[in-house]
C-alpha cells in the first residue's frame, strides 16, 4: 500500500476507536505510519480524509450484511432479512453509528465535514433502496432515492438511535417487520374504507 491507502486505513481505525471529534491528524499519522504532510497532499485536509474513511467504513459495513439478504424484493421476508443483517452487525457497527450521530449533532462546528457527508447521502440511499427492493442500483431514479431512499434511511437512523440509547429496549428485526406489516395493513384498510361506495 502507498501513503494514500495507509492514511485511509489509519483514519478508518481512528474513526472506529476515537470518533470524528476525538481524532486528530497526529492520531491518523500514528495509526497509518505516514507523515503529517501527506494528509494535505493526498486528501486536502483531515476532514476530507475522515469523510473518505467514514464512507469506506459504511460501505464495508453495508457489504457485510447485504450479501446474505433473502426474499423477493419488496417483500416482508426481504424487509426482515435486511434488518436481521443490520442487527447481526449492530455491535461492530456501533462506532460507525456513533460517528454519524456525532456529525449530525455537531451543528455548525464541522460545516465542511457535514457538507461532504451530505453530498454522499444519495449513494447511501441508493444502496438501501436496492437492498430492500432488489432493484439494481443503476436502475434507480432520483425519485426512488428521494422517496423510498429517504424512507429507508429514516428507518435505519431510527434503528441506530434506539440501539445507541438503550440496546435492551431497541426493536428487534421481528418487531420492526411486524410494525411494518401493521402499518401497511392499516393503510390498506383505510384505503378500502375510503374507496368503498
Amino acid at each position: 500500500m502507498g501513503h494514500r491507502e495507509d492514511l485511509l486505513e489509519g483514519a478508518k481505525k481512528c474513526l472506529v476507536e476515537k470518533g470524528f471529534v476525538g481524532t486528530t491528524a497526529r492520531d491518523i499519522v500514528k495509526a497509518s505510519g505516514a507523515n503529517l504532510a501527506s494528509i494535505g497532499y493526498h486528501y486536502g485536509s483531515k476532514d476530507a480524509l475522515m469523510t473518505e474513511a467514514y464512507i469506506a467504513v459504511v460501505q464495508e459495513w453495508g457489504d457485510q450484511f447485504s450479501a446474505g439478504v433473502e426474499g423477493r424484493g419488496g417483500s416482508l421476508e426481504r424487509f426482515r432479512s435486511v434488518w436481521d443483517g443490520v442487527h447481526a452487525g449492530h455491535e461492530a457497527s456501533g462506532p460507525i453509528w456513533a460517528a454519524s450521530m456525532e456529525i449530525a449533532l455537531a451543528g455548525d462546528r464541522m460545516p465542511q465535514l457535514r457538507s461532504m457527508l451530505a453530498a454522499s447521502q444519495g449513494e447511501g440511499r441508493r444502496g438501501l433502496v436496492s437492498m430492500f427492493t432488489g432493484v439494481p442500483e443503476e436502475d434507480l431514479t432520483e425519485e426512488d432515492l428521494r422517496t423510498a431512499g429517504a424512507f429507508y434511511q429514516a428507518l435505519l437512523n431510527g434503528f441506530m438511535l434506539q440501539w445507541l440509547f438503550d440496546p435492551a429496549s431497541a426493536a428487534t428485526p421481528a418487531e420492526l417487520t411486524e410494525g411494518m406489516r401493521r402499518a401497511v395493513a392499516g393503510m390498506a384498510a383505510a384505503k378500502t374504507v375510503r374507496d368503498a361506495p
